[in-house]
């Protein structure tokens, strides 16, 4: 067979596995996000956040961040509820690559490029749950700044899940016009912590 049409087969057999892997995680993640308000949730602290940030006077910016506390619980709180709901899914099921492309199925034949994402959740939770109560003692600009942060890390962990890192990365450069690493730097440091143990460790 011609050496370029072998390749051919073999790119389009790829990216068929690869369309099916990603939209069963898609459609995965889906389902337990739908019980959910969560994308709202941090949809309104993201864009709130902005606006403090924007605000002409110290006091106002204090004033709208304080507007969130509700928006702010409910996150954490739901974070929580989607990593203990995701628990009951198999671990064939929520395994994720930790190559920057998605290399389809990989979980079956080189299992430590794998990590699993239900304890990705259970890290992002935690870490959500520890800003929004603020264990550091930051003062509110501060606290925003890392919560921020934190949100950013997990929407990026769910973009990795369903598509692959360098989507993931690019599309949090796109939306939020800050890098991967920055994000990662800017989370409180428990998270980071726990976040890079998951992605060193072995399977």
């Amino acid at each position: 067979m011609d050496l370029t049409l072998a390749l051919l087969i073999a790119f389009i057999g790829w990216q068929l596995l690869r369309i099916r892997q990603q939209r069963a995680h898609i459609q995965l993640l889906g389902q337990h996000l739908s019980q959910f308000r969560l994308e709202k949730h941090m949809e309104t602290l993201t864009q709130g956040y902005a606006r403090a940030i924007n605000a002409d006077t110290e006091s106002r910016q204090l004033q709208i961040l304080d507007s969130f506390t509700q928006t702010e619980q409910a996150v954490a709180s739901q974070a929580q509820a989607l990593a203990t709901s995701m628990q009951k899914e198999s671990p064939t099921r929520t395994s994720m690559g930790i190559l920057a492309f998605c290399l389809p199925y990989s979980e079956r034949y080189l299992p430590n490029l794998t990590r699993d994402f239900r304890q990705l959740l259970h890290i992002h939770a935690q870490g959500i749950q520890y800003v929004v109560n603020n264990e550091a003692g930051w003062g509110p600009k501060e606290r925003a700044f890392h919560l921020s942060a934190e949100l950013y890390l997990f929407q990026n962990s769910c973009h990795w899940f369903c598509k692959s890192r360098n989507v993931a990365n690019a599309r949090l450069q796109v939306q939020h016009k800050v890098s991967y690493q920055k994000t990662l730097e800017s989370v409180s440091e428990p998270t980071r912590q726990a976040y890079q143990q998951w992605l060193q460790q072995k399977t």
